[in-house]
């Protein structure tokens, strides 16, 4: 059977490389072309075009590169049309999938999303187009399930969050010691992740970066984005406390004290990690104040999304500065702050579930091309 998986962000990068695990688990034999990242790659298959030529967000940098968007979307096509896979998979990206997904149904492959575009936050009219378009749809957080069959009548398969296997993953490993590693000394250790695209690192990584000389009794670490050398960082850095580590961002949490994270994949990454954090997003100005007007929701990180209450605290846009984020860094490496923040996350856990999500994800595309 051949395959064509679109990924266009990190965090896509790494769910579509355990669902790659799983699909040539069950079909070694399988033809594969993707869009994704250097996780994917590592799996197997054909990179097509690298996630990090993708990855704009916001509403007035797709404007500033919807030249190179259009053209991505064109060839995104022709390369599907030569391909001619039995299957297309989605995974999350919807402004770019779910354009491919409906030149895709049209000529009549079969569409299968992986990983729902967050249209309960917003775009909610977005329902018309995923049910004329997408076959069959995988969700990940407990409460799209009901969102789609209560309020749309729109059948989908809750497979569980993937980032339960990735983690379980990580730690079943035998993984070299961090701190000699990566010749640290033995002070509790803060993790800063700054995101992974370049325009929210230059103005969220700055804010972080001011609270470091306050705590001396700390050692700051900064987690590189896969798809971004030390010399994007350099510039950044101006402290003796703060160190760069590239592309282990998982052993970095597993050995943090607390962490202050940009807002996406990556607060419930370090929830899963037990490791307390603060929340912060800062974006373009005019896309934030567009998105004020149209998102829907009472919080934008995913833990606090999942449990529907505030566990760790979110600064966003002007609440983000140095004042406010050394206060909640204050509430989260001391207690009672931190111990809450803590049985807080059992809880999540126990939300969302068990594991096994690419395995569940690729079953029932399995039992329904069988069925079809």
């Amino acid at each position: 059977m051949k395959y064509y998986i679109i990924a266009g962000e990190a965090s896509g990068d790494l769910h579509g490389a355990n669902l790659m695990k799983a699909l040539f688990k069950a079909e070694p034999n399988a033809q594969v072309r993707f869009w994704g990242g250097d996780l994917m790659q590592q799996v197997g298959g054909t990179l097509v075009k690298h996630y990090q030529d993708l990855a704009f967000m916001g509403f007035a940098e797709v404007l500033a590169n919807l030249k190179t968007i259009l053209k991505n979307i064109a060839f995104c096509k022709k390369d599907i049309a030569k391909f001619n896979p039995d299957v297309i998979i989605f995974i999350d990206y919807p402004g770019f999938n779910m354009r491919i997904a409906k030149w895709a149904k049209k000529q009549g492959f079969d569409t299968h999303y992986y990983i729902s575009p967050q249209i309960w936050a917003w775009k909610e009219s977005r329902i018309k187009a995923i049910k004329r378009d997408i076959n069959h749809m995988y969700t990940i957080l407990p409460f799209e399930k009901p969102f789609y069959e209560e309020k749309h009548n729109y059948k989908v398969a809750y497979v569980g969050h993937p980032l339960l296997d990735a983690i379980e993953q990580f730690k079943q490993k035998t993984h070299e010691d961090f701190r000699i590693k990566h010749k640290l000394d033995n002070r509790p250790i803060i993790a800063l992740l700054p995101g992974s695209r370049k325009q929210e690192i230059s103005k969220l990584l700055t804010e972080m970066l001011q609270i470091v000389s306050r705590y001396p009794d700390y050692q700051f670490i900064i987690a590189g984005a896969p798809s971004l050398s030390e010399l994007f960082y350099k510039p950044f850095i101006h402290t003796k406390n703060v160190q760069l580590i590239l592309n282990d961002t998982y052993n970095l949490l597993n050995n943090a004290y607390a962490a202050i994270v940009t807002s996406g994949t990556a607060t419930l990454e370090t929830a899963l990690f037990n490791v307390p954090q603060v929340v912060v997003y800062k974006g373009n100005e005019l896309s934030y104040q567009i998105a004020k007007r149209i998102i829907k929701l009472k919080y934008i990180s995913l833990v606090n999304l999942i449990m529907d209450e505030e566990i760790v605290t979110e600064l966003i846009q002007n609440e983000c500065n140095t004042n406010r984020i050394q206060t909640e860094f204050e509430k989260v490496i001391n207690n009672p702050g931190r111990s809450k923040m803590l049985e807080k996350y059992h809880e999540l856990r126990d939300v969302l579930g068990g594991g096994g999500a690419s395995e569940q994800v690729i079953n029932n595309i399995k039992k329904n091309l069988r069925e079809n």
